[in-house]
């Protein structure tokens, strides 16, 4: 399955998003992580400490190398130069696989207590002024459009704070998307913008409440989004304790915290895979972008990228090309 964490930058998506992680490792599952949040915290919330988690290797430097791996020999793409981060797989392209081994995520992953973790990277002095973040994620997007994931295997994606995470298509592709919402009137207000743009692109989102001290903060939750509340986390000993370094074993989370994980994991497996949305959808988005600016830049019709008889699954894996 694959699910995204958003909300109002502090709201606590990174924490509830390395909890998550932290608890579907701990009970065995195959848990991907990605850092795709400009401010790059994932990898210490994990428990890494600061100063190896500046050092690791990042998606965003490694986007020609994803490209030209991905491409693999699909004949509709000329170049990995014509691959936006839109572009779709076909014939010939190479599936990500989420168990270990894979030769891409291979070594651009960093394994942090049982969760594998890859990073976008944050802006570098050279980025300030000519680049935007978008240009990083596009490797996050390319990746998820590859990514074949299987019955217990989880790909957990730390997305951009904010309504920022709508400005590509990568926030269709997740089976469940995760708002954390904290008991205000801005944070609420963040929830109801996403659920307009989930509603309108068949995106599934579903509230975790975060900071919740009392009844009325529930109350207040209730109020504003209504059905969406899958539960709430509360001030929590465990989540202090590794804000200040000292990281517990997942399963001293506080019962109620862990049971809100447990809860939403519940509920992300409930919505099943649907291959075929996933791959309509990841169609759509690379044509709309494609004619706005892509086949203009590339000097070709980059649509003709998509093949319209593919549809990504885990019936490809049997075929799809592997480079080790």
């Amino acid at each position: 399955m694959k699910v995204a964490f958003v909300g109002k930058g502090g709201s606590g998506k990174t924490t509830l998003a390395s909890l998550f992680a932290r608890r579907l490792a701990r009970q065995g599952n195959t848990v991907f992580a990605i850092d795709a949040d400009v401010n790059q915290h994932l990898a210490c919330a994990l428990g890494m400490a600061e100063m190896d988690a500046v050092a690791l290797p990042t998606l965003g430097d490694a986007l020609p190398r994803i490209k030209e791996h991905l491409r693999g020999d699909n004949p509709r793409i000329a170049s990995a130069e014509q691959m936006l981060k839109t572009t779709p797989p076909g014939p010939g392209s190479r599936l990500v696989r989420v168990a270990a081994g894979d030769p891409i995520l291979r070594d651009l992953t960093t394994e942090i207590g049982g969760v594998r973790l890859a990073v976008t990277g944050g802006f570098t002095e050279n980025d300030l002024g000519v680049a935007c973040y978008h240009s990083k994620t596009g490797a996050v997007e390319l990746l998820l459009n590859h990514i074949v994931d299987l019955p217990g295997q989880y790909v957990i994606v730390d997305m951009i704070a904010g309504a920022e995470a709508f400005a590509s298509g990568m926030f269709t592709r997740f089976d469940t998307t995760f708002l954390v919402c904290e008991p205000t009137v801005r944070s609420v207000g963040v929830f109801k913008q996403y659920a307009g743009y989930a509603a309108d692109f068949d995106v599934r989102i579903a509230v975790i409440g975060n900071k919740v001290d009392d009844e009325s903060d529930v109350d207040f939750l209730r109020e504003h989004v209504g059905d969406a509340l899958v539960g709430w986390v509360g001030r929590s000993a465990f989540v202090k304790a590794g804000e200040r370094g000292k990281h517990l074993d997942i399963t001293d989370l506080e019962p109620a915290n862990l049971t809100v994980l447990d809860t939403a994991k519940a509920l992300l497996d409930s919505a099943g895979k649907d291959w075929i949305k996933f791959t309509r959808q990841a169609h759509e988005f690379h044509r709309r972008n494609a004619e706005a600016w892509g086949s203009e830049r590339a000097g070709a019709d980059l649509s003709a990228q998509i093949d319209p008889e593919y549809v990504l699954g885990p019936q490809l894996l049997e075929t799809a090309p592997v480079l080790r």
